[in-house]
Order: structure tokens, then C-alpha cells, then sequence
């Protein structure tokens, strides 16, 4: 009768109230015709249109159901012929039972519950006026019936939430195993798509622009009409045109975040998407900036985030700067935080929380440092807040144009 839920267990209880109120009905109508009482055709009449009502509104489950104005002149129509059935036959009294049932169902509990009580009211009054007398089983079989009733709404309506909750919980569950599911993938295509990129810039490229450096060398140490010269000319523009594809596989490797701009552009972008509780995070550009090589700035891009990520998930900072500085020799990155800090010799806790998820860590960021003859720095106390900084030395000017 609930369309919410089509499980068997509720399909057998509707199936065991369709059958309770039938057996009902039937026992009214057979202790009537036993018995021989006056008003034994008004008792048959009056409960086979009970029986007619019940069975059309149990048809039609899908217009007659909670919340609707056809489930309520449903029920009140059954409760009317019911009522009447009470003047007619002191037995109607138990079909009070399964009509406790349907008032709980198809009612709000705060019309529910005084429904039931006056349900419970009529039945025992009905006893009590075809008896002319009053017994202890007048009032106790109603309202235990009634206790019944509320107790095993009430149970199944917890039962039913607590289910619902647990599915929902299992759907969030499976929602967020694909979404982890989703990150590790991503996160392992970015890595692959920065080794690769290193890779190729540092041999295949490096290689390639050492070949040219040579073969220009070379070709300016032959006399003009020198019969190697073509040669040599021709070998350098085919490692100068060759060079060029391997910068463009270095370009299409680059990490999203540099393919919308220059790297302090990314890094102002992660600023301002890197939320926390009352964190605020800024970004400065300090001196004039250069074009860096696109493993300088993967670099520069993965320590801030790195970084930044530590101070949201463990530092408790109120407030975070990124510095990106132009040297003559050198660009520099700092990341400062005024947060809890930890202790950078010992630093058990912080080294656990960062080191282990998947580079976000400082062996990791001291790795990519000293891959690039860099440098990595940090300086941090308990209560006094963390400063990690990363100085990467600027490459030759002539090698990197050539690079």
C-alpha cells in the first residue's frame, strides 16, 4: 500500500491485512446469520459494502494512497461504515484492529494517534452498549490492540529510515570510491605525463641541442667552400627541426595548469581556488620575470602545491603567502604559513602526513629540487608557523635557447 517500497516483507504484510480484515468481516456476518439477530440483513449489507469499499481502494493503490485526498475520503468512508457496523453487531468491534493499521498508515502521526484513540473509544463503548455491562476485556483487548498497532508502525517506520539511511550511506560510499577511483587515476596520467616530459627534455632534447652546438661549431671551424660544409649544415638542421619536435612533445605534456598561461598565472589560479576554514592564501611575484624551461616550472608548480596542500590539511593557518622571485641567477619559491609548524629534524608526524601520498611530501619536492641542481629549504618550530622554500638555479642563457 506504500509505494516507496516493493520489498517482499512489505508485500506480506499488506497481504496479511487484506486477509485479517476479510476474516474480520466474514466472522461478523457469520455470528450474525448463527445467531439469528434482528438486523442480520442490515449486518450483511453494511459489511459487504465495507468488504466492496476496502477491496476498490486496495485496487486502486495508485490514486488511493497516503496524502491524497482519495486515501482520505477512503479511510474515512470505511470508518463511517465501521461505525455503523458497531450499532448493528457488538463483533464488528475487532475489525478496530486492522482499521488501527490503515489510520497509521495513511494519516499524519499527530492525526494518527487520536485517530486510534477514538477508534479504540467506539470499539469498547459498542461492547459495552450491546453488553450492558462493563468487563475488564472491554477495555483491555481495544487498546492492547491498539498499543500493538502504534508499537509496529512505529518499529517499521524506524526500521524503514534506518535502511534508507544505510542505502544512502552505501550510495555516497560507492560515489565516493569512484570519485577517489577517478583522482588516482588522474593523479598517476599527470605524473606519467611529467616524467615523460622530463625525460624527453632531458635526453632526447638535451641530446639534440648538444648535437647542434656541435655541428654549428664544427661548421664554423670548415673554410667556406669546404665539401663537408653542406653536410654538416645539413645535419644541423636536421637536428635544429628535430629539436623542435621534441619541445612540442615537452609543451603537450605539460600539466593543465601551464598549458592556460604563464606559471605565475597558475600559481595565482591555485591560490585562489585552495580553500580552507578562515585560511587566506595570496600570491606575489617578486622581480622581473623570465621564461623558465617547462621542467623549472612543472618544478616550481608542484612544490606550491604541494606545500599549500600541507599547510590546508595539517597546518591550522590562518593565513598563507606564495613568493615566486626572479633572481639574476636563480628563481625562487616560498610558501610560508603561520600555522601549528612541527619540527623539521625529527618532524615524525608531518614527514607521515606528507610523505605518503603520492609526492605531496617533502622527500618528494628535496627529489625534484635536486633534480634541477636546486635546492629545497624549510624552516618551521611547533607554534611558529612553516616557510618552505625551493631556489632552482637559472639555466645557462645561450644552452636554454638552444634547449
Amino acid at each position: 500500500m506504500d509505494s516507496r517500497s516493493h520489498t517482499h516483507v512489505t508485500a506480506a504484510l499488506r497481504l496479511c491485512l487484506h486477509a485479517l480484515l476479510a476474516g474480520l468481516l466474514a466472522l461478523v456476518v457469520v455470528r450474525a446469520v448463527g445467531e439469528g439477530a434482528p438486523d442480520t440483513a442490515a449486518v450483511v449489507t453494511v459489511t459487504l459494502l465495507t468488504a466492496v469499499l476496502y477491496a476498490a481502494g486496495a485496487a486502486r493503490s495508485s490514486s488511493v494512497h497516503p496524502g491524497t485526498q482519495a486515501g482520505a475520503w477512503w479511510l474515512g468512508g470505511l470508518w463511517a461504515l465501521w461505525a455503523v457496523l458497531l450499532v448493528l453487531s457488538p463483533d464488528a468491534l475487532w475489525v478496530a484492529f486492522p482499521l488501527y493499521f490503515l489510520q497509521l498508515h495513511f494519516l499524519p502521526m499527530r492525526w494518527a494517534l487520536p485517530a486510534v484513540v477514538v477508534t479504540a473509544a467506539a470499539a469498547i463503548t459498542s461492547f459495552a452498549v450491546h453488553r450492558q455491562e462493563i468487563e475488564p476485556g472491554a477495555f483491555i483487548g481495544p487498546l492492547i490492540g491498539a498499543a500493538v498497532a502504534v508499537a509496529t508502525v512505529l518499529g517499521y517506520d524506524a526500521l524503514f529510515r534506518e535502511s534508507e539511511r544505510r542505502r544512502e550511506l552505501i550510495v555516497e560510499l560507492v560515489a565516493t570510491r569512484a570519485d577517489l577511483a577517478e583522482a588516482e587515476r588522474t593523479a598517476g596520467t599527470l605524473a606519467e605525463r611529467e616524467r615523460l616530459a622530463r625525460e624527453i627534455h632531458d635526453t632526447l632534447a638535451q641530446g639534440l641541442s648538444s648535437i647542434q652546438l656541435l655541428l654549428r661549431a664544427a661548421e664554423r671551424s670548415l673554410p667556406e667552400n669546404a665539401p663537408a660544409a653542406p653536410h654538416v649544415r645539413a645535419a644541423r638542421e636536421a637536428a635544429q627541426a628535430n629539436l623542435a619536435e621534441a619541445r612540442s612533445f615537452v609543451r603537450a605534456l605539460t600539466p593543465p595548469d601551464l598549458e592556460r598561461g604563464s606559471l605565475a598565472a597558475a600559481l595565482e589560479r591555485l591560490c585562489a581556488r585552495t580553500t580552507a576554514p578562515e585560511l587566506t592564501v595570496r600570491f606575489a611575484v617578486s622581480g622581473t620575470p623570465v621564461e623558465l624551461p617547462t621542467p623549472y616550472e612543472v618544478a616550481l608548480l608542484r612544490t606550491a602545491q604541494s606545500a599549500l596542500a600541507n599547510t590546508v590539511r595539517h597546518a591550522e593557518a590562518r593565513r598563507a603567502e606564495i613568493t615566486l622571485s626572479f633572481m639574476d641567477t636563480s628563481v625562487a619559491l616560498d610558501v610560508v604559513d603561520d600555522g601549528r609548524g612541527f619540527d623539521p629534524s625529527g618532524a615524525p608526524v608531518h614527514e607521515r602526513a606528507t610523505g605518503g601520498d603520492g609526492g605531496f611530501g617533502l622527500p618528494a619536492m628535496r627529489a625534484r629540487a635536486g633534480s634541477l641542481g636546486g635546492a629545497l629549504s624549510v624552516e618551521s618550530g611547533p607554534g611558529q608557523g612553516t616557510a618552505v622554500a625551493l631556489t632552482l638555479p637559472l639555466p645557462d642563457t645561450e644552452g636554454e635557447r638552444a634547449a
